[in-house]
């Protein structure tokens, strides 16, 4: 995409694939309303996508899953969520698993505030792009406060990828 910041992994060390699927978001397409915030004049379902992935390195230890928006007018993007410390043996998330009362792994706040998933919520024009990765960790915990800014979260992630794989949908209004 032209005139677009670059999506967030491609400045970081290249670490090798695997696969991420999603039932509810596709690859280009566009988000749905029920992954959309529900605030600041937006009233979609705030749910985080169901996520599947498979193919990651065996000496994988955890995963975090983050999703984060390259194209928001703040000049560093914008964190719509971090969860981490989720075990090795968990492959997928349903629904809404990124809901506050989450039982999986540990929630950072994102940068609307929330220890949660926080949907798409982009100002009118051009679509958004919603990247959301798995990544898969050398560690079982990484030892992080849930109260880390996501940046700190992100440095930690990166610190301990074993390999990554995303899906991008977008929004637009």
């Amino acid at each position: 995409m032209a005139g677009k910041p670059p999506l967030p992994h491609e400045h970081l060390p290249e670490v090798p694939s695997f696969t991420v699927t999603s039932e509810d978001v596709t690859e280009g397409e566009q988000l749905s309303d029920k992954h959309v915030f529900n605030d600041w004049g937006f009233s979609g379902g705030n749910l985080s996508p169901q996520l599947s992935w498979s193919g990651f390195p065996a000496e994988t230890r955890s995963f975090a899953i983050t999703c984060f928006d390259p194209d928001a007018p703040t000049g560093s993007g914008f964190w719509h969520w971090s969860l981490f410390d989720v075990p090795a043996d968990v492959t997928s998330l349903p629904t809404g698993a990124g809901g506050e009362d989450s039982k999986v792994g540990v929630q950072a706040r994102n940068d609307y505030g929330l220890k949660a998933f926080g949907g798409a919520a982009p100002p009118p024009g051009d679509p958004h792009r919603y990247v959301f990765t798995v990544h898969a960790l050398d560690v079982e915990t990484l030892g992080v406060p849930s109260d880390a800014a996501p940046a700190v979260v992100g440095f930690n992630i990166t610190g301990h990828t074993l390999a990554r794989a995303s899906i991008v949908p977008v929004y637009g209004h």
